[in-house]
């Protein structure tokens, strides 16, 4: 991005926008504990239930005990986490085309991610789940904040992280987020199951011709089965990655219809083997990286509770007419099938503190349990007594001190011992830690608060221009023409790290970046610059009065079919403090009715 430093001199207000965040104190980072590469601590969120499930509130530290490889753990460093109260302050009205980052809701709780798995899943089991979750949306508490992703054969951000049930509600039941069909499912619409391909050539009169054809489609079905492993794996990674920089707890909903991460050998066929592709080593890395992000994952199985496919009016018994011990042994595979995939659903639970949810009905109410259990809970670090660090497994078990008292515990399971302190691989490229900023401008992202501000956007004019604007950075794979728009920013200065030095001059620098996004979260273009102020006391009042301004100009592609979606992410970053604000707007969100002119510098 390129960047301009500015002498700064206050400007008058002339963007028309009352700073209605200046009435609110600045909101604090999210209390979270930071552990450092060379820190050889254990951090674990516990979640502690009754019998009932409801959390358990008003514990201590000494009412745990924590034990590594069977060994008591010391705990350094306690916390309870419970569900913020809501505010009843409203949301101020704004004038229009004027977006903040202000809001009445509480910031400082765990996230929830909501995981649409359209690769794994049937799409009559896709809109069963969609339907709860819009039911869920008409009592979800209020100030909940929930992100939506889907997956196909990749990861894709339906819906940034908002506490707005209308938007969430819009991305649930719009045209544009309709169920699709796998490409990788041999049934996309009634779902896969064992002797789902059996036909004539299951007749046992066929002999080695059946034999032949069983191992085709068996060796087809299991390739579909490793690209949906080797695509889900990705996704999941990729989305550990991007949580990564998120602080705190994420609590991530996963509906799927099948969770297929273990083929075992098929005994049935000529070449049992053929057909075995294991994925231990990539599940065991995808859990690794949630549990170091703080993502506890809560699977659910959206076909719901299930009957033997088989006998179900909708396969008529064709497939079985002419070849009756074929029946059997699909029963005894499906059995076997959906057995091994809620045992990979609990072991995804299990490895990251999250908890399973199948054979039911109720998705609505999966949904409800999984933020209430991800809402309330206990973190713990401790120092670990074995510091021999050579990167093996280690289990750990959480347990309360006293006599049994029925309680459930929910919390990752264990860890692999890698040595913090351990020389960086010299021919591996070093992955950089996330910053501040870099995360609050990730697509999708929350909208951090710790600095409140006010953007105005507008088109400059209604005419397309050949050539970018000036400043802007754009994707060498973007193509004009282009439309320009005007963001001009209000900043409350009492969030900024102004710092005074005794001759009177309070100094600072803040950073105002603009960045476009299409729908999948590839960056396409952005602007930044940096104001440099130096300000005497009553400038300073002054600033304090009126707040302080920027604009920018950014250029976005025409989209005449409006066959693509386009996305703002506005932010600004005290680079004394580092202090960070961000808002993320839909450029249809623009209203183009007028045009605006920019401030002058």
């Amino acid at each position: 991005m390129r960047r301009t430093r500015i002498l700064f001199a206050l400007l008058p207000l002339t963007l028309g926008i009352a700073m209605h965040a200046q009435s609110a104190a600045p909101v604090d980072a999210q209390s979270t504990l930071t552990v450092h590469k060379n820190t050889h601590l254990v951090v674990l969120d516990v979640v502690v239930t009754d019998n009932k499930q409801n959390p358990i509130p008003g514990l201590k530290a000494s009412d745990f005990l924590v034990l590594e490889k069977n060994k008591p753990q010391t705990i350094r460093n306690f916390d309870e986490h419970e569900p913020q109260p809501q505010s009843t302050q409203a949301m101020p009205k704004l004038p229009p085309n004027t977006f903040t980052n202000y809001t009445a809701a509480p910031q400082n709780g765990p996230v929830n991610i909501l995981l649409l798995d359209a690769l794994n899943t049937p799409m009559k089991d896709q809109s069963y789940v969609r339907y709860q979750m819009l039911k869920f949306l008409d009592s979800m508490p209020p100030g909940t904040r929930i992100a939506i992703f889907g997956l196909t054969t990749h990861l894709r951000i339906l819906q940034g992280f908002t506490s707005d049930p209308e938007v969430l509600r819009s991305v649930l039941s719009g045209k544009k987020n309709l169920p699709n069909a796998s490409v990788l499912l041999n049934d996309p619409v009634g779902g896969d199951y064992p002797g789902s391909d059996a036909d004539a050539f299951g007749a046992p009169d066929i002999g080695e011709v059946s034999a032949n054809v069983a191992q085709f489609q068996a060796e087809i079905q299991s390739f579909q089965m490793q690209l949906r492993q080797r695509y889900t794996l990705d996704a999941m990674n990729d989305l550990a990655r991007y949580l990564s920089g998120i602080p705190g707890r994420k609590n991530l909903i996963w509906f799927s219809g099948s969770f297929p991460l273990d083929i075992l050998p098929n005994g049935d066929l000529a070449d049992p083997f053929s057909v075995v592709e294991s994925a231990e080593d990539e599940f065991r890395q995808t859990t690794d990286m949630l549990t170091t992000s703080d993502v506890a994952v809560y699977p659910v199985d959206a076909r719901g509770l299930m009957t033997l496919p088989m006998f179900s009016a909708a396969n008529g018994g064709q497939q079985f007419a002419r070849n009756p011990a074929a029946m059997g042994q699909a029963i005894g595979l499906w059995g076997q099938q959906t057995a091994e995939e809620h045992m990979t659903m609990d072991a995804m639970a299990d490895a990251t503190g999250g908890k399973a949810f199948y054979n039911t009905n109720g998705l609505k109410e999966a949904v409800q349990k999984s933020i209430s259990l991800g809402s309330h809970y206990y973190t713990i670090t401790y120092t670990p007594t074995n510091g021999d660090w050579k990167g093996e497994y280690r289990s750990i078990k959480v347990k309360m001190a006293y006599a049994d008292t029925g309680y459930q515990l929910y919390y990752r399971r264990g860890y692999y011992a890698d040595d913090p302190d351990r020389p960086a691989d010299t021919h591996a490229p070093a992955a950089p830690a996330p910053s501040a900023m870099g995360t609050a401008m990730l697509r999708g992202a929350p909208n951090p608060t710790q600095i409140i501000f006010e953007a105005y956007i507008a088109r400059l004019s209604p005419t397309p221009e050949l050539t970018a604007a000036i400043g802007n950075d754009l994707s060498p794979k973007l193509r004009g023409p282009y439309l320009s728009y005007t963001v001009n920013f209000g900043v409350d200065p009492r969030n900024i790290a102004f710092q005074a030095t005794p001759d009177g001059i309070y100094h600072g620098s803040v950073e105002f970046v603009t960045l476009l996004y299409d729908a999948d979260g590839t960056l396409l273009n952005s602007i930044s610059n940096t104001m440099v102020a130096h300000m005497d006391t009553p400038t300073y009042s002054a600033a304090l009065q009126h707040g302080l301004q920027m604009s920018q100009i950014i250029s976005v592609p025409v989209d005449p079919k409006q066959k693509h979606e386009y996305y703002f992410r506005i932010g600004v970053h005290d680079l004394t403090g580092d202090r960070v604000g961000a808002i993320e707007v839909p450029v249809t969100a623009v209203h183009t009715d007028s045009a605006a002119t920019p401030v002058k510098q």
